[in-house]
């Protein structure tokens, strides 16, 4: 056995003998996750001083595997877990690393402000704008597609603070409290019948300097951390097993842990593994002895495969310090290819009964969900085609796209339906 491989073993069964001595099912949800925050293995590869073990992401692999054999709830997971957290211990200030973490372990939602009606995959060309006014920011735009904004307490929001200089170079990154009068906040319905996507309208919103992460006009470095961290969330390896909880809803803190678990030990609020699902709908409609199913099953385990190795080399490079690099591209198409792979295969395997609702469709609507599913992840994070041309241009070398804006000031581009002035 190498020498990695006894390392990421001796984590594994510290990980074990902790969650078997901690974990109490009658404890409230608040009282666990502050528990296993306090501990440092909810966040293993965040810093030892800042919740987490300092580990690498190749030795933490198995963490949750040893909290799922124990049967213990998974911590605290979404946008602000996995994007807010890791950029502000990146970026942000000592201050407000004590101000923001705590309540981020905890389980506290937050929202991601980036993409505007005229600037999705272009992020750059966004026209929401800060303007310093003494000791606070006044913002003033539109957002859209901000998953879990109706319940977010903050919001991570990159804007323009500088029209006058190429747009990459205008951008500032902000943390923003999502509960003032300042912001509006509209569902937007999606074909599933949820709202979880909202648009959201700033006028003369108030942001205190001491929430602005990085520097002034350095937001777009700041952004590369939290869309690389993103890609990865999106990625094919976030669908290989269950890890943390991701909840757009509010947490019943006050709920007995115990009882938001399944007997399996799995969370309830935790992703099963996708190839759980393929497996589950295999045994309940069959077709496992046809070729072309298993050709297909055998290309969901390769794209998981593909993702769990790409998924390790870009936590590493990031929770290092580095820029983001095109591993998480690959991880990003990694997972539109398995949703839709798996999408055709799960469906045509149901046969006829991919044609229920409800209460009556596949696997409890898991099926549906897998199909609806392949249409966000082609597009949130940045499309397919953003990333074969990441690729394509960082990894084979190819001639870059013209970008006659390169160096034009924004205010003198035309955005949308608008100049940039």
């Amino acid at each position: 056995m190498s020498q990695m491989q006894d390392d990421r073993q001796a984590v594994a069964v510290q990980a074990r003998a902790w969650f078997e001595e901690n974990w109490d099912p009658d404890l409230t949800l608040g009282q666990w996750w502050d528990r296993v925050a306090s501990s440092g293995w909810a966040f293993p590869t965040w810093p030892a001083e800042w919740y987490g073990r300092g580990l690498a992401p190749d030795l933490a692999a198995g963490v949750n595997a040893a909290r799922r054999q124990v049967g213990a709830l998974a911590p605290p997971g979404g946008i602000a877990q996995n994007l807010a957290g890791p950029t502000i211990i990146a970026h942000g200030t000592d201050e407000q690393k004590r101000r923001w973490l705590p309540g981020i372990v905890a389980g506290q939602i937050w929202c991601q402000l980036f993409s505007e009606p005229g600037a999705g995959s272009d992020l750059a060309s966004l026209q929401t704008r800060a303007v310093r006014d003494g000791d606070e920011w006044v913002v003033n735009g539109q957002k859209v597609w901000t998953s879990g904004a109706h319940v977010a307490k903050y919001g991570i929001l990159v804007a323009r603070t500088d029209p006058n200089v190429p747009k990459h170079q205008g951008l500032t990154y902000f943390v923003i409290d999502m509960d003032q009068p300042g912001i509006e906040v509209r569902p937007i319905k999606e074909m599933t019948g949820r709202a979880i996507f909202n648009e959201v309208f700033f006028t003369d919103a108030r942001v205190p300097a001491g929430n602005l992460v990085g520097e002034v006009g350095g937001g777009w470095g700041v952004a590369l951390t939290t869309l690389a961290n993103e890609r990865t969330m999106l990625g094919a390896g976030s669908f290989a097993s269950a890890g943390s909880s991701m909840s757009i809803g509010r947490h019943d803190l006050g709920a007995r842990v115990g009882d938001l678990v399944h007997a399996d030990g799995r969370a309830d609020q935790s992703r099963s593994g996708a190839g759980d699902l393929v497996f589950q709908v295999l045994e309940t409609y069959g077709g496992a002895g046809d070729p072309l199913v298993r050709q297909e099953v055998a290309t969901i385990y390769t794209l998981l495969e593909i993702a769990r190795f790409t998924d390790l080399r870009v936590r590493a490079a990031v929770e290092a310090g580095g820029r983001p690099g095109p591993e998480v591209s690959v991880g990003k198409l990694a997972a539109s290819h398995l949703l839709r792979t798996m999408r055709d295969t799960l469906l045509r395997l149901c046969g006829m009964a991919a044609t229920l609702w409800g209460d009556d469709a596949p696997l409890g609507g898991k099926v549906h969900e897998v199909g609806f599913s392949s249409y966000l992840i082609s597009i949130g994070g940045g499309t397919d085609q953003i990333q074969r041309n990441i690729i394509g241009e960082r990894v084979l070398g190819l001639p870059r796209e013209p970008r006659a804006d390169k160096d034009v000031p924004f205010r003198e581009l035309e955005v949308g339906t608008r100049t940039g002035r």
